[in-house]
């Protein structure tokens, strides 16, 4: 199957195409929203997710959320950066490190000491709670991507 070069076919709204998966989704978000890990470090590690998967949409969405919900832009430019930054809580940039590291699990360290360090700052119960949050944006990642989300998508 040959595809052709320099025309991006329109978007795919999933939304209306499979609403019954949508809503599934957006059950996983409603009960993160609740979990009880601060919704600033939830957004933040969405966006550093999207980041690391090349997800426009998300990237923008989440960025907006968080400068609505008074985020500085200091911490947004260097979130790419974080492991280098000081603005950031040892909390958050072990939510960061697990983040990365559950995102690219074919690459995940096997050895304990990740494990060990995110555990000094989540309780069991906000650690499954962070790990279902970084296993709904990247669902959601790969969704906008393959149907070719953009940014500012109004579904």
């Amino acid at each position: 199957m040959e595809i052709e070069r320099g025309r991006a076919a329109p978007p795919t709204n999933y939304l209306n195409a499979a609403p019954g998966a949508f809503k599934a989704m957006v059950g996983l978000e409603s009960y993160l929203r609740s979990c009880g890990i601060e919704p600033s470090l939830i957004e933040l590690v969405k966006l550093r997710i999207s980041q690391l998967n090349d997800c426009a949409y998300c990237i923008d969405n989440h960025t907006k959320k968080l400068l609505a919900s008074g985020e500085s832009r200091e911490r947004l430019h260097l979130l790419n950066v974080w492991r280098d930054a000081s603005c950031y809580s040892e909390r958050e940039k072990a939510a960061f490190a697990w983040a990365e590291a559950v995102t690219r699990i074919s690459e995940m360290d096997k050895d304990e000491s990740l494990y060990a360090a995110v555990q000094k700052h989540f309780t069991e119960k906000e650690l499954i709670d962070l790990t279902l949050a970084i296993v709904a944006i990247n669902g959601w990642n790969r969704l906008n991507i393959a149907f070719r989300i953009p940014p500012g998508f109004e579904f």
